[in-house]
């Protein structure tokens, strides 16, 4: 079988096979390490943790750790506190001219930016280290603490949070410079997975036993799953080719066409920013709820806190999605830089068949982004509120439905791809088929 002999012409490459050792050694580090509980907690009375991480935004911040927070684990916090750290830092470099100078400066200034990314993790972690903290004191009984000192309690939690959230980066820092793929995309990938089994586990019984529908719904439910995997894939990797031709530039200040051969192409994605804007949303959507519930507590506010509290609601995937659509807009508009492509081109001598190089190239790059960009914000906000059409129509369970869409769904399908393009590099280097290329195995160059 082809897969077979790939997995057999993986082996094959020492780097690689290293690589991958390397990666899933450190991956199981991570998984362990979410599995410790805090030192000072009964691990045996952690189940109104549990329950109240089944469902609810809280729920999907436990799917986002593998189940460390439902753990008190010193993964409590994962590696979002990264992930907002490296969201604040990108805002920030569209107003700071300092970061706007380091991100011009190469490798220097990545190096300059990732430092200032760590600090940042490091006073988002002291914030909501203690957060966590006094959430377990309101979550566990008084007997689950078995240190009588509580402010010897926080204090040692709140560093060995701290120390977790930084090892965990370091973590993923060494999968990237050592492993393969994208370290601190792989440790979110294997928290999602690490909670799948039971997900689903738990859904099935729920559908066998009584009048859930039997296997019936069950295979329903598996052929919509693989459905909704097959468009994020697609959304993944669309893309629009807008032609290019190069050519030399004449003493007259024209160009001497096909002077370089064939017409090339400028691949545009479909959806360039990723699952960003749907990690920007769901930090927004934590607010409306949080202001609500902190100011009053008459009926209105207490709407507003149930209204923003339910993921799975009609009230929050309406806001959720029209964010979504917003925030898409508004990272591709940052991270797609079309006046730099239009003068990477003029430079080159190449141009777009029928437009002028420079600012009209700049003009028809941006116009053909914000065309492609609608549909696919638009396809993105779907697959994010899909989860909750799960629960609404399909009465799937909660946790489950997780899987139906939303970040859970596109960071696997994502960082899926990304692994598989990276370990296909790999193998077609060493002239091996890749993992997404058909054809006869072709032997190694020696």
């Amino acid at each position: 079988m082809k897969f077979i002999d790939t997995i057999k012409n993986i082996w094959k490459i020492e780097e690689l096979k290293n690589r991958i050792l390397v990666t899933l050694g450190l991956l199981l580090v991570y998984r362990f390490g979410a599995q410790v509980v805090l030192p000072g907690v009964d691990a045996a009375q952690l189940a109104n943790l549990s329950t109240q991480a089944q469902d609810g935004l809280l729920g999907l911040l436990n799917a986002f750790t593998g189940g460390a927070f439902a753990n008190a684990s010193v993964f409590a916090l994962g590696i979002m506190p990264y992930i907002s750290a490296s969201i604040v830092v990108q805002l920030m470099g569209i107003a700071i001219p300092y970061l706007q100078k380091l991100q011009k400066e190469g490798e220097s200034g990545r190096k300059k930016i990732n430092q200032i990314t760590r600090w940042l993790t490091i006073a988002i972690t002291l914030v909501q280290g203690p957060g966590y903290i006094y959430n377990l004191f309101a979550q566990l009984p008084a007997e689950a603490f078995v240190i009588p000192n509580q402010t010897i309690f926080v204090v040692s939690s709140v560093i060995i949070l701290t120390t977790g959230c930084i090892f965990a980066m370091w973590l993923g820092e060494k999968i990237t410079d050592k492993g393969i793929g994208n370290g601190i995309s792989l440790l979110i990938m294997v928290g999602i997975i690490a909670t799948l089994p039971q997900s689903f586990v738990q859904n099935f019984f729920s559908r066998v036993s009584g009048d859930g529908g039997g296997m019936i719904m069950v295979l329903i439910e598996l052929v919509i799953w693989f459905v909704i995997i097959l468009a994020s894939v697609l959304l993944v990797m669309a893309v629009r080719q807008v032609p290019v031709q190069y050519a030399r530039r004449t003493a007259s200040g024209g160009y001497e066409k096909n002077v370089f051969g064939s017409r090339q192409y400028i691949p545009l994605k479909l959806n360039a920013s990723g699952v960003m804007p749907i990690i920007f949303a769901q930090a927004i959507m934590f607010v409306p709820g949080l202001i609500a519930g902190s100011l009053s507590e008459s009926e209105t506010a207490q709407g507003i806190t149930a209204a923003f509290s339910d993921i799975f609601g009609l009230w929050y995937n309406i806001v959720f999605a029209l964010l979504i659509i917003v925030f898409t807009y508004f990272y591709t508009a940052i991270t797609v830089p079309t006046n730099k492509m239009a003068d990477d081109l003029k430079r080159s001598g190449g141009f777009i068949p029928g437009i002028r190089p420079g600012s009209e190239t700049a003009e028809y790059l941006d116009k053909i982004m914000s065309q492609i960009t609608l549909p696919g914000s638009i396809f993105l906000a779907l697959i994010a509120v899909f989860p909750a059409i799960a629960v609404k129509l399909l009465n799937v369970q909660a946790g489950w439905a997780l899987f139906f869409g939303g970040t859970s769904l596109l960071i696997m399908v994502g960082v899926a791809i990304d692994t598989m393009q990276q370990v296909n590099s790999y193998l077609l280097n060493r002239h091996y088929d890749g993992l997404m290329k058909s054809g006869k195995n072709r032997k190694a160059v020696a």
